[in-house]
């Protein structure tokens, strides 16, 4: 990695270009190369028994971060409480009723791993098995999901729009199915689970089972079999928290940089997103040590509950003067794999700055320019606070979905300590620009329309999360 000021200056010919040297920006550079910080907060998060928000080692992680946050050299790090709904799992039992075994032999039951879903109400039912592909809008407008039992794969064709798991459940719920299974397409990735809706139970019961799993409910929904779903969950009063605190100096506006610490309490949550928001402790030490050449303050928090509706940015985003936020840097998903990816949300002065630091860091990174609704990043850009996500993908690209993520195989070996630091520098370099930047916000008639473009609205609205005031 270049360990220099981004400033250059041009030789006579106006050829090659040169760069000043900046002693105090290759010390702090040259420290987090060395810096355990990252790996100890992750390794912290990831032993304790789980971080599903609202529960107890969610509020010890809160703890965690914020101890992480004051040995960076953060100021003024608090930790605020917000009320939230808190769902807790039970049991869960799938089974298909009526195998047919090929033989003289009556038809037998047969069961499968299933995990519910987050938010998903307590039920005991019985319908048809109905395969409904990647659970689009149009294939489940072919179908017949009337008292069913809707089968769906995580995943979306790669030619078309990514369609998100609270679509393809909202728009089974409309359709009249009595349950849904949401199928791992990635073969020995295990259950995965993700929340059915935003800090509320769901009207049917929801529940997540594997790829192999998945092989045998396509070929069962053939033979019109029917299947068994008890799943055991309650859905409560709860309060979560964020932490956040200020680097650099007393100005009317700030760069917000923060990350979701909590996780499914299916796993450690390691890639989902201990690695995230250890990133930012990592990246706090770093701004610190360059307090100086910050030209704004800047935020630093870690937010709750967003692995169940973004709760803990939508209360920070309540607390905070948004029009004094002059852009959000999302550090979700970077860290886990290793080249950093850029999601602009429609901001073009954002994508440009991170290609100008990736490119003056010697560093590749990925663009995605489309806006989407399902991170931290969201009740700020629905304000139009322009925002930043960044997350990471392998160097070969990868297979189109979460991977580990959201499945009990989300731990910390999975993790390089080296993504860690090495995107931890970037996106200090990245935040040390941005303080320095005008950043025009986003309009909402623009925004809109950008979602409307990628054919987004039905999904939102099957989501419950377009904007009231886009009516």
């Amino acid at each position: 990695m270049i360990v220099a000021a981004k400033r250059r200056s041009m030789d006579d010919t106006g050829g090659s270009t040169t760069r000043e040297r900046d002693p105090t920006l290759e010390r702090a550079l040259g420290r987090a190369w060395a810096d355990d910080r990252t790996w100890n907060l992750l390794s912290r998060l990831t032993a304790l028994p789980d971080r599903m928000g609202g529960s107890s080692g969610e509020r010890r992680a809160a703890a965690f971060v914020r101890d992480s946050l004051e040995e960076a050299g953060v100021a003024d790090v608090r930790i605020d409480e917000f009320s939230m709904r808190h769902w807790q799992r039970g049991t869960t039992e799938f089974a298909v009723t009526d195998v047919d075994e090929g033989t003289d032999a009556p038809a037998t039951e047969r069961s499968f791993e299933a995990i519910a879903l987050p938010y998903c109400p307590p039920g005991d039912l019985e319908g048809p098995l109905v395969d409904v592909g990647y659970g689009t809008p149009e294939e489940i407008d072919e179908v017949n999901l009337r008292g069913a039992i809707a089968v769906a794969s995580t995943t979306t064709p790669s030619d078309r729009r990514f369609v998100h798991r609270m679509e393809k459940f909202g728009h089974a719920v409309a359709a009249g199915a009595e349950a849904f299974v949401f199928a791992n397409h990635v073969p020995g990735q295990l259950p995965p689970t993700g929340a059915l809706k935003f800090d509320a139970e769901a009207a049917i019961p929801g529940v997540g089972v594997s790829a192999e799993t998945h092989d045998w409910l396509v070929e069962y929904a053939t033979q019109d079999a029917q299947a068994r779903l008890r799943v055991d969950a309650s859905t409560t009063d709860g309060t979560s928290r964020n932490v956040h605190g200020t680097l650099g100096p007393e100005t009317d506006e700030e760069i917000l940089l923060l990350a979701h610490y909590d996780a499914h309490d299916i796993a450690e949550g390691a890639l989902d997103n201990g690695c995230g928001i250890a990133t930012v402790a990592g990246t706090a030490s770093i701004l610190a040590a360059l307090e100086d050449d910050l030209e704004c303050r800047v935020r630093i928090a870690g937010v709750g509950c967003e692995e169940i509706g973004l709760l803990g940015a939508e209360a920070l985003a309540e607390d905070l003067d948004l029009e004094s936020v002059r852009a959000v840097v999302n550090v979700d998903g970077a860290g886990r794999f290793r080249n950093l990816q850029a999601l602009s949300h429609a901001s073009e002065p954002l994508a440009a700055l991170a290609e100008d630091v990736a490119d003056s860091a010697g560093q590749p990174i990925v663009h995605d320019r489309d806006p989407h609704p399902f991170s931290d990043h969201w009740p700020f850009l629905r304000a139009g606070v322009p925002s930043l996500q960044l997350h990471s993908e392998p160097a070969d690209g990868g297979e189109r979905g979460r991977g580990w993520g959201h499945t009990a195989a989300d731990t910390r070996d999975k993790v390089e300590p080296r993504n860690l630091r090495e995107h931890a520098m970037l996106i200090a370099l990245l935040v040390r620009e941005l303080t320095g930047a005008e950043v025009p916000r986003i309009a909402a008639d623009e925004l809109r329309e950008r979602f409307e473009d990628q054919n987004y609205v039905p999904g939102m609205r099957a989501a419950e999360v377009w904007p009231s005031a886009w009516e």
